[in-house]
């Protein structure tokens, strides 16, 4: 075990050949965002690296890359560390969730056809299943696959672009409430793609607000630990 909180074998070693620098970025950040390495926890470049099966160089590099973009702190004389979200940053990003998400929800609405439906029923079917098993980390990425689906469907590449920028800092949010949103989150996603359905912009757009919305509270009012 390291004392960087990974239990040996979590993740593989990465293999070459290839941008081993983005390659130990993406891994670090995937790890993160499914909460493997959790809020606060101290990351130890030369256990990451050995666990990676890298040098410490792009695993540093990685760190300076994960701090600019707000994932990881970098404190002087103590290292890294995970970045804990404040209850406001996450009320800011889960807010601007809902305003992309629900137009979103309009555009696909109005420009959905069959095989697009056809994907979301999928996609939930799968989601459910996932509940059913109690598979968090499954849970958690197919609601990014769904939402995902949905923002496609809208068709708007500038929103979808602006979407993309939150998506995984979503995820981060997402994970700790998975289990507590459960089977609701999916019947939810049943009521969206009944609207899309019916081209019922107007109904599209009030779901998916008020299961952005939810989602949002519930984050607030997780239970910590």
């Amino acid at each position: 075990m390291l004392s960087a909180g990974l239990p040996q074998g979590a993740v593989p070693k990465l293999e070459r050949p290839g941008p081993l620098r983005e390659r130990v970025y993406v891994a670090l950040l995937e790890l993160i965002t499914t909460r493997a390495l959790r809020p606060g926890q101290h990351l130890v470049e030369s256990e990451l690296a050995g666990h990676l099966g890298v040098s410490r160089q792009p695993v540093r590099e990685a760190l300076q890359r994960l701090n600019t973009e707000g994932w990881v702190d970098l404190r002087p004389a103590q290292g890294a560390f995970v970045h804990e979200p404040t209850e406001e940053e996450a009320d800011q990003l889960l807010t601007v969730r809902t305003l992309l998400e629900a137009e979103a929800a309009r555009l696909a609405a109005a420009n959905a056809g069959s095989a697009g439906i056809a994907a979301l029923e999928a996609l939930c079917e799968k989601g459910e299943q996932a509940v059913a098993d109690g598979d968090v980390d499954l849970v958690v990425a197919t609601n990014a696959e769904f939402h995902a689906k949905v923002m496609q469907l809208a068709g708007n590449l500038v929103l979808s672009e602006l979407a993309g920028r939150v998506d995984q800092r979503v995820r981060w949010y997402y994970t700790p409430v998975a289990r507590q949103r459960g089977k609701q989150s999916w019947i939810e996603h049943r009521e969206l793609i009944a609207a899309i359905s019916d081209r019922d912009e107007q109904r599209a757009t009030q779901v998916m607000r008020a299961h952005t919305e939810h989602t949002r509270r519930t984050y607030h009012q997780r239970e910590n630990g």
